[in-house]
């Protein structure tokens, strides 16, 4: 049976694993770290969790947390006003030690949030975005824990951010499943998380049709894990990342949050479900939920530490801009543009194309601006809507290659125009897109892809 509660007697024992060839993995953190900050979880499946410092059990624990810090500081200053030097050897000097201990193991785990380090965060996902956000997220001073069963992720993209983040007790990765709930439950019973960032999905239009129960599994059954997880070990906080996916094909442009959603492909369906599911479970809860539906994602991270390194298994499913960098660095014969008759000014579909860095960043405003028992659903674009055409010219500049391209028919479950309105999440969180070149984007992208041939592998030389 799982230990559900989150007031433990002893210190926690270190835990960790490795998977062959890996670095080490751990399930566990020095104590006065974990008193000294929150704690994050990412489920990329990125996961931001708010702990309830408010129940009834807490307040009188932190009574009587108080009472005897106060007590026992009192006696340490009896004490060491009797050293007649404190900073001379003494018998007095190992008191003072004591003292220290005293503040950090029973005064500093009674602070108010607002004056503790940072946050805790849980990110379910060691993919694309999810380690764009943990990258921020670390840089920012929080404490991440990614999960993620590397069916997509990268375990490359973990090591990179491990070496800029040494310290397990920053950075934290557990190499986990969240269709397994005993896992699931193991890693929150582990761990006291602030939030919960949920990124991990499997996450390609095409696949989707062709193998849909993969997704409603992978979506939205893990989901409802994750969800059921975080209302038993009392996370309270959760950033989940969906998609325009599930408006399907608006009758009118641009796409507001209020837009029907119809999802048209079983990607944006289990999407919508998985949605539909955290916000009727919220009304019964004080979780604080920020919903963000994002449109389509390019770039990479400007100083070059991280990219997008799709398995070339699912190149054929994978981002037109993935596709574009094959062509030009040679690996596919050249592009394959899917519909050219569609109700566009050039007849190729119509996208709204937003840098990771700015997605990021609206994941951070989210977090900041999340509130308890209150739904927040944003669109993440640019509002400007972009032909796979246009998006083709500005590659082949960035590239400088002249990709040959290859027209073809409609892939199933695509959608004619689909670009954002994003003037709520300007007006409530203050955040708007500002890498709106799609070029420059795409050159920043393309210099990762270029001096990293083979992924995560093998590092190239940018002049090989």
């Amino acid at each position: 049976m799982l230990n559900y509660s989150r007031n433990r007697a002893h210190s926690k024992p270190n835990r960790s694993f490795s998977l062959e060839g890996g670095p080490s993995f751990h399930g566990a953190y020095d104590l006065t770290q974990k008193f000294c900050s929150f704690k994050f979880v990412m489920v990329f499946v990125s996961k931001l969790a708010a702990m309830d410092l408010a129940d009834s059990r807490r307040k009188s624990n932190v009574t009587g947390k108080v009472l005897m810090a106060i007590s026992l500081i009192t006696l340490c200053i009896i004490i060491l006003k009797r050293s007649p030097n404190f900073s001379s050897p003494s018998p007095y000097r190992f008191n003072g030690i004591i003292c220290k201990l005293i503040f950090h193991f029973f005064l500093f785990p009674v602070l108010p949030p607002s004056a503790r380090r940072n946050t805790r965060l849980s990110n379910w996902s060691a993919g694309y975005i999810g380690s764009h956000a943990a990258l921020r997220l670390l840089k920012d001073s929080h404490r991440v824990t990614i999960v993620d069963n590397l069916s997509r992720g990268n375990l490359g993209a973990v090591k990179v951010l491990q070496q800029l983040f040494p310290d397990p007790a920053q950075l934290q990765f557990i190499y986990a499943d969240l269709g397994d709930a005993k896992a699931v439950n193991k890693i929150f019973s582990e761990n006291e998380f602030d939030a919960v960032m949920h990124f991990a999905a499997v996450a390609y239009v095409g696949e989707s049709t062709m193998d849909p129960l993969r997704y409603y599994h992978n979506i939205t059954s893990n989901t409802l894990m994750v969800l059921k997880a975080m209302a038993a070990h009392g996370v309270k906080t959760l950033i989940y990342s969906s998609t325009c996916a599930t408006y399907g094909e608006p009758k009118k442009m641009p796409i507001t949050e209020g837009t029907p959603q119809v999802p048209i492909n079983p990607y944006g369906k289990a999407k919508k479900m998985a949605e539909d599911m955290i916000i009727d479970f919220s009304k019964n809860s004080d979780m604080a939920v920020m919903v963000l539906r994002y449109f389509n994602v390019i770039g990479s991270d400007p100083e070059g530490r991280l990219g997008e390194a799709p398995r070339p298994e699912l190149r054929e499913h994978g981002r037109i801009s993935g596709a574009c960098f094959d062509a030009a660095l040679g690996i596919i014969p050249g592009l394959k543009v899917k519909g050219t008759d569609y109700k566009t000014a050039d007849g190729t579909c119509v996208r709204d194309y937003i840098d990771v860095t700015d997605l990021v960043d609206a994941h951070v405003k989210a977090l900041a601006h999340a509130k308890p028992k209150k739904v927040g659903i944003y669109n993440v674009g640019t509002g400007k809507g972009r032909s796979v055409k246009e998006f083709v010219e500005a590659c082949k500049k960035a590239t400088g290659v002249d990709i040959k391209v290859e027209y073809l028919d409609r892939r199933p479950g695509d959608y004619a125009e689909v670009y954002s309105d994003p003037s709520k999440i300007l007006r409530e969180l203050n955040w708007t897109a500002q890498y709106t070149n799609l070029q420059e984007s795409l050159q920043t992208a393309w210099r990762w892809q270029k001096s990293h041939r083979n992924g995560y592998g093998t590092r190239m030389s940018l002049h090989s």
